[in-house]
């Protein structure tokens, strides 16, 4: 049995484990491998769920309410600017979103939960989701019966706009939706020397690029919360080519799910009226990722209840409008069964003020002590410091 601060010690150890050996989304099969083998020491059963998925469980003959805790697991194709001593020793790919730190706080949270299962008043199931980004991985562990039993479920992120020692849990979207979209521009190549002969796809993806920019500002109403981004031009070519083709793709945001196709019908419109104007064809697809992520009041209320024991009063961050523009797949478990998702910030030192998928980024470990005791909180065990 281990005490309190050999537990958070080694959940920075295992973070910093993690964090040494990222893996993109549904390539988790190391991360998966040491998370099942952290949980074996703790002699806690698990069971494979969605492939690189582990769902292991907790005072199982409990007759009280059934509750889950949630981390993901998987990284991001960014190569690591840090300077830290535990950087990432996979070329082009980094913890830069926190998921090392989900995975120790939930992996930590096990370990003090196990060692008072006789205590707790429900089962407690550990949800490690792989493929959070982009990858539909909480649909693939629902899909896999990862909620089967559960009554309710709670999750988090880590956000480094607000300060540690506050968070944001609201009744309602807490997260908004969003969607990708791409645009192939087909014109008419030749010499750069000469335009005239040419239908130029650059041109008229860059003005494609301007005019979209528009949707929200003249196209949507104020009250609506939208963002519309396109985040990559490509049309390869020699200096003296004028390419025959040029692409873009990009991202959508929506905190309310009946804008997705006013959005999306914007973005083809505006696109092939303007291909239209500089003599070009274009291809427009959109593809839906997932919709906003909406809390339920009453488990709200009681993460907010387990922020404030842990935080105090004046835990919440209200200078953070909510929904925030970023998106989770915690959403498809919130379609599913009542529960909750968290903010809880980590800023603060200058190191760890870089937002989530910059490759500057950096988890702040003193978060994991609050998060383990709030995740016991909300298992019904209070926490005693030993």
């Amino acid at each position: 049995m281990h005490n309190w601060q050999t537990i958070i010690a080694n959940a920075v150890e295992f973070r910093h484990e993690l964090h040494r050996h990222p893996e993109l989304s549904w390539q988790e099969e190391q991360t998966a491998a040491r998370v099942r083998q952290a949980l074996t020491k703790l002699g806690i059963p698990w069971r494979v769920c969605a492939d690189h998925g582990t769902v292991a469980t907790l005072a199982a003959s409990a007759k009280g309410k059934h509750i889950a805790l949630r981390a993901d697991i998987d990284a991001l194709p960014i190569v690591e600017l840090t300077a830290v001593q535990y950087q990432s020793q996979h070329a082009g790919c980094m913890h830069a979103c926190g998921h090392d730190g989900h995975t120790a706080a939930l992996w930590a949270a096990a370990a003090w939960l196990k060692q008072h299962e006789s205590q707790l008043p429900g089962p407690v199931s550990l949800l490690f989701q792989p493929a959070e980004e982009g990858g539909h991985g909480a649909w693939r562990m629902i899909e896999d019966g990862a909620l089967t039993g559960i009554d309710e479920i709670f999750g988090w992120h880590n956000w480094p706009a607000i300060p540690l020692g506050k968070a944001v849990c609201p009744d309602g979207a807490v997260m908004s939706g969003n969607g990708i979209f791409q645009i192939e521009v087909t014109g008419k190549g030749g010499h750069a020397s000469q335009p005239e002969l040419c239908h130029d796809p650059v041109l008229a993806a860059a003005a494609i690029t301007l005019n979209l920019q528009q949707i929200v500002s003249r196209r949507l109403p104020p009250q609506s919360a939208a963002v519309v981004s396109v985040s990559s031009i490509r049309a390869d070519a020699a200096p003296t080519v004028t390419p025959e083709k040029a692409s873009l793709s990009g991202s959508i945001r929506l905190s309310d799910p009946l804008l997705r196709s006013q959005l999306n019908e914007l973005i083809a419109q505006i696109s092939q009226d303007t291909a239209n104007s500089y003599g070009v064809s274009v291809k427009v697809m959109s593809e839906p990722r997932y919709e906003a992520t909406v809390n339920h009041a009453g488990p709200a209320e009681d993460y907010r209840q387990a922020l404030a024991t842990e935080f105090g009063e004046d835990w919440c961050m209200t200078q953070l409008p909510t929904p925030i523009m970023a998106s989770e797949d915690f959403s498809y478990y919130l379609n599913e069964i009542p529960g909750a998702f968290a903010l809880i910030g980590m800023g603060g030192e200058e190191q760890y003020q870089f937002p989530c998928h910059s490759p500057h980024y950096q988890f702040n470990d003193a978060l994991l002590a609050p998060v383990v005791r709030i995740y016991s909180r909300l298992a019904g065990l209070p926490v005693v410091e030993t």
